[in-house]
């Protein structure tokens, strides 16, 4: 796969749906992608074991995944996941929790995707339960 030709928006739906591919093998069943209000964006609205998960996703390209040697070699995508986007991640998701009338648990989790440049291969890590 030819990623580097690849705008950022594209980048961030690719993210995405590895990140929606991740959440599905792990048991989640993906109700709504890329819902957005005036308070903010849901990337992906999962659901699993009758609690909604509102999965703020994160993307970046690296050189090499990241690992006990190469910690500091490439941008942490986490660093992406400040309050302040958290807070508009949950405010967002209350307002979805209302209009569909949620009665069950939700939660904001963060995902965070690398592609490795050379080959488009993909690490995930899933961060549960975020705020």
């Amino acid at each position: 796969m030819d990623i580097l030709s690849k705008t950022t928006k594209e980048i961030g739906n690719l993210g995405e749906s590895i990140a929606c591919e991740y959440l599905k093998r792990h048991g989640f069943s993906i109700r709504d992608r890329n819902i957005a209000r005036k308070t903010g964006e849901l990337d992906v609205i999962a659901e699993k074991e009758d609690t909604l998960h509102f999965v703020e996703v994160k993307t970046v390209l690296a050189d090499e995944f990241p690992n006990e040697k190469n910690t500091n070699d490439d941008y942490d995508p986490s660093l992406n996941l400040h309050e302040a986007k958290i807070q508009k991640v949950a405010m967002t998701g209350e307002w979805y929790v209302l209009e569909k009338r949620w009665e069950g648990e939700w939660q904001v989790d963060g995902c965070l995707v690398w592609l490795r440049r050379r080959d488009g291969m993909a690490r995930v890590s899933y961060l549960p339960q975020i705020v």
